[in-house]
């Protein structure tokens, strides 16, 4: 396994939790195209005149909230991620963050350096998304071809509907189903439609035909609310979890513009006017974060008790279960066998 190295990447936290630097994590992430995809100079017209003035203050109390004695949680429990892989693989296990330290260039520069010749790259993000997994493979190749990197690179898909990570979902969530519950609730990260429309290769299906969604189409290997619906379906078979008692739901949206419904902070509301027990599992992190940590188990919580809601508990994420670590494994030596 000398020349063979294994790649993770997720999105990144800011340094710390001043203003100065989430300011500076902000507009890394908002300034990149396939997140914020306007013209670049309306972009950053925006971003600096409208974002960057205010969003800052915002999102580094909501950090605040959840950082921990090392850090940001995202970071921490990737880091925990790699080692318990580099103790348990024959491969040298790299980390890198799309935005901010460790960034994909200082990684990629390293394992070229470490003499590394064939690479893993493992986008930790079960669904395909512009502003998620396409953005990390793009700047991966983007700067193997700046650097002039020779290094022979193979991609873990998107892994929605794959049995091992739904498996690794069901057994995480396992103890808080056998609890008891009245309704499951699976909150994705939002989207905004027009990101859907624009990977439909087609440009006929997205929003086009009906029920789009769930009926077959090529077009699903990019349509990232067809594969939230798969990875729904999947867990909800294997735990036998009636139609009543579950439904789908999206967050973390900005204003101003349309984005995928239902949206979750209003199914909190509504969930919660009905007094019931409510769980809600966050299937499009792999690791807790300020999306799940603050958002959801703490900001969304309190919506949902205020509103009348019985008992909340947020499920969390897979982090360091066994069984993901197990799926990880699997497809780092399935791939190490297919390049022997």
């Amino acid at each position: 396994m000398g020349t063979k190295a294994v790649l993770l990447v997720n999105l990144g936290s800011p340094e710390s939790t001043s203003i100065k630097d989430v300011k500076a994590y902000l507009k890394e992430f908002l300034s990149d195209d396939r997140v914020f995809d306007l013209p670049k100079p309306l972009q950053q017209l925006v971003l600096r005149c409208f974002i960057l003035p205010f969003r800052p203050k915002k999102a580094a109390h909501a950090y605040e909230q959840i950082w921990q004695a090392d850090g940001s949680p995202l970071l921490s429990i990737s880091r925990n991620l790699r080692q318990i892989l580099s103790e348990e693989i024959d491969a040298p296990i790299y980390l890198a963050m799309r935005y901010g330290k460790p960034s994909l260039h200082e990684i990629l520069t390293q394992i070229a350096k470490d003499g590394h010749t064939d690479l893993l790259l493992i986008p930790l993000y079960p669904h395909y998304a512009m502003s998620s997994y396409e953005t990390v493979t793009a700047k991966v190749f983007e700067i193997l071809k700046q650097e002039q990197l020779s290094l022979s690179l193979s991609i873990l898909p998107p892994f929605y509907a794959d049995p091992g990570y739904i498996s690794a979902h069901y057994q995480s969530a396992k103890p808080f189903l056998d609890k008891g519950f009245d309704h499951i609730l699976f909150s994705y990260h939002g989207l905004p439609v027009r990101h859907m429309r624009k990977a439909d290769s087609s440009k006929s299906h997205c929003t086009i035909a009906p029920n789009c969604c769930t009926t077959a189409s090529p077009v699903h290997a990019t349509c990232y609310k067809a594969q939230t619906g798969q990875t729904t379906k999947a867990f909800v078979e294997l735990a036998q979890i009636p139609p009543e008692k579950y439904s789908i739901s999206y967050q973390s949206r900005l204003a101003g513009e349309q984005w995928i419904t239902p949206f979750t902070d209003h199914e909190l509301i509504r969930f919660g006017k009905k007094g019931i027990r409510l769980l809600v599992i966050t299937p499009a992190f792999v690791s807790d974060c300020l999306e799940t940590l603050e958002e959801i188990a703490m900001a969304g919580r309190q919506s949902f008790l205020d509103s009348g809601g019985k008992s909340f508990q947020h499920i969390p994420c897979l982090n360091e279960h066994p069984e993901w670590i197990q799926f990880l494994k699997n497809k780092i030596t399935n791939d190490s066998d297919q390049r022997d």
